[in-house]
């Protein structure tokens, strides 16, 4: 891992990707007041900032969302928006979905499927998010937090069935196995068509992690993103904290690691900045110039 950032590109203007779970937002509803205040001073500076991240497009938290942005990649990379435009909608093919449908139910796996407009649980999925969110709630009532300050607050969120999503606009999924080895099962199941990856959000369970086919990552939607705009990977920054980034750190010609992010993801980076919500976006963004 270096400590020094990339020469700066001859173009006066950067175009930035910022993760959101562990990035801009705690793993709870926290976001850092310096986050928003440096994405709009760098957006009126005439910087681009879209949002990457593996959340679905109506899962944007609106903390989030109010900051800001000029577009987003959401779904780890299967839509991709810039301004009112449409650049890229590729969902899972239905023989893609088929296949992961059948894994994860011959597994017992607990699962959610993604699409644009919303996150579907199977029924063991939801009773067993309900279970750990009550017990979080417990947990952080005996420590004096409120439950905005942690995952506690999804006991009071409720799923709709996998039975109710249109089949033919999967994106993604999230799985929670009860198996330390969930992962290595999965990726030895579905083969090199998918792309198994741990999660970014604490869940309970042995192991779990995200499922996109092999190509549809953040680091395929920047590129072709950037050809849409007519912009030069070099002028490319990429900040985030987990497992789904590391194809957007290979892409952008910068990358930034959050201090809270996985060592093996630092040391992929350019620099690392400060965790969360000590200001880790605002650092970066004032030792990269953008403000």
């Amino acid at each position: 891992m270096s400590t020094e950032t990339r020469a700066a590109p001859a173009h006066p203007r950067r175009i930035v990707f910022i993760d959101v779970d562990g990035t801009i937002l705690e793993h709870g509803e926290h976001v850092a007041p310096s986050t928003g205040e440096a994405v709009r001073a760098a957006r009126a500076a005439g910087h681009l900032v879209y949002l990457s991240t593996g959340r679905s497009a109506a899962d944007i938290h609106p903390r989030v969302a109010q900051i800001g942005f000029d577009g987003a990649i959401t779904n780890s990379g299967a839509l991709v928006t810039s301004g009112d435009t449409v650049v890229v909608d590729r969902p899972l093919t239905p023989a893609a979905t088929d296949r992961l449908l059948t894994v994860l139910r011959s597994r017992g796996i607990r699962f959610f499927l993604q699409t644009h407009d919303g996150i579907f649980a199977s029924d063991d999925m939801a009773e067993l998010l309900v279970t750990y969110a009550e017990e979080l709630q417990e947990r952080d009532a005996a420590r004096g937090l409120r439950p905005e300050d942690s995952l506690s607050g999804l006991a009071n969120r409720e799923f709709p069935g996998v039975e109710e999503a249109d089949l033919t606009q999967i994106a993604k999924a999230v799985f929670v196995s009860d198996h330390a080895d969930g992962l290595e099962v999965l990726r030895a199941d579905l083969g090199d068509r998918f792309q198994v990856v741990p999660g970014s959000i604490p869940l309970p369970g042995g192991s779990n992690g995200e499922i996109c086919e092999r190509d549809t990552t953040k680091g395929s939607a920047i590129e072709l993103l950037l050809a849409h705009l007519g912009r030069d990977a070099a002028d490319a920054i990429a900040i985030g904290d987990s497992w789904n980034d590391v194809e957007m750190f290979q892409v952008c010609g910068t990358s930034v690691a959050m201090g809270n992010a996985h060592a093996e993801l630092k040391d992929l980076s350019d620099f690392v900045t400060t965790a969360v919500l000590d200001d880790g976006v605002s650092n970066a963004f004032r030792r990269l110039g953008l403000i």
